[in-house]
């Protein structure tokens, strides 16, 4: 299942895709119709805590929704909605692994090192089609980095390896914007990894099930069309079974965290020259299984 988080008419709202067309199924609008279920969800993150049954519980009023009077008046069509990322906030900072595909860590000027941690702020993240500053203020030298996103579910701690998918709701896509000259000047990753919409997340999480093997998808990251990135999640140094057992050693893993798991080859900083972003670029990042996500740089 394809779930989005999107705006319309000033109402925050989420849904699945309507399946073979451009649209998005109204699930909370279907829900006080048809009184299924009472304590519905309001948000995929407050629903990603049930798990599975916060799936069906959603395909069960589609299932409804298809042969009711109503049918149409229950979809919103892309074009009449404003994306948001699937998770508008998570929980707490968004963490990211660092250095996790070999190549990435050679282009940066080193090796890939023990489990790298750095966290981004809630604050950064924006949705699919989201327009962002070049920041020129405060940054000249503005990077991609095209990552898959795992976005948990039930959570916990202390959590297996042989356990980790338990913990996953699902996977959505994610822009690591990076501002390269305040990263290193702070050395401290926090201030270069959390300018606002440096965080575009989405266009879908696509729940786990319809992903039979998350490690080995392609990533391809696009400027203005041109192939930057071209690289797959069975490459990454750290599994995402790895990821989860690391992390939740030591954080507490909650129900709409994101984890991004790290970038290939082929960033901005990597090429010589460097091939930084500049007002007017488009940057498009896609995972197989899970559609694109497309940045516009104001």
């Amino acid at each position: 299942m394809k779930l989005l988080s999107y705006r319309q008419q000033e109402q925050l709202k989420f849904g699945p895709k309507v399946k073979k067309e451009e649209a998005v199924w109204d699930i909370l609008a279907i829900n006080e119709e048809l009184q299924l279920f009472s304590d519905f969800p309001k948000s995929i993150a407050e629903g990603a805590s049930q798990g599975m049954d916060f799936v069906e519980h959603i395909r069960k009023l589609v299932k409804e929704a298809e042969t009711h009077d109503k049918k149409d008046e229950f979809k919103h069509q892309f074009s009449d909605i404003e994306w948001l990322s699937p998770i508008p906030r998570t929980p707490k900072n968004i963490m990211a692994i660092g250095k996790n595909y070999a190549d990435h860590a050679k282009e940066m000027g080193g090796e890939a090192i023990d489990f790298v941690v750095f966290t981004k702020a809630p604050t950064a993240i924006t949705g699919d089609e989201a327009t962002i500053s070049i920041h020129s203020d405060v940054t000249s030298q503005l990077d991609y980095e095209g990552e898959l996103a795992i976005i948990i579910g039930k959570g916990g701690k202390n959590i297996p390896e042989r356990m980790a998918f338990d913990a996953i709701f699902g996977y959505s896509i994610a822009n690591d914007i990076t501002a390269r000259d305040l990263q290193k000047n702070h050395q401290q990753f926090f201030l270069g990894k959390s300018l606002a919409g440096s965080c575009p997340i989405g266009p879908y999480i696509v729940t786990k099930e319809e992903l039979a093997n998350p490690s080995e998808l392609t990533i391809v990251t696009k400027v203005n069309d041109e192939i930057r990135q071209n690289g797959k999640t069975s490459d990454m140094v750290y599994s995402i079974e790895q990821i989860i057992a690391k992390l939740s050693a030591v954080v507490e893993l909650e129900p709409g965290d994101v984890i991004l798991t790290g970038t290939p080859a082929g960033v901005g900083k990597g090429f010589e020259p460097p091939k930084f972003l500049k007002s007017g670029d488009t940057v498009k990042v896609s995972i197989e299984g899970i559609g694109t996500l497309v940045t516009h740089i104001d």
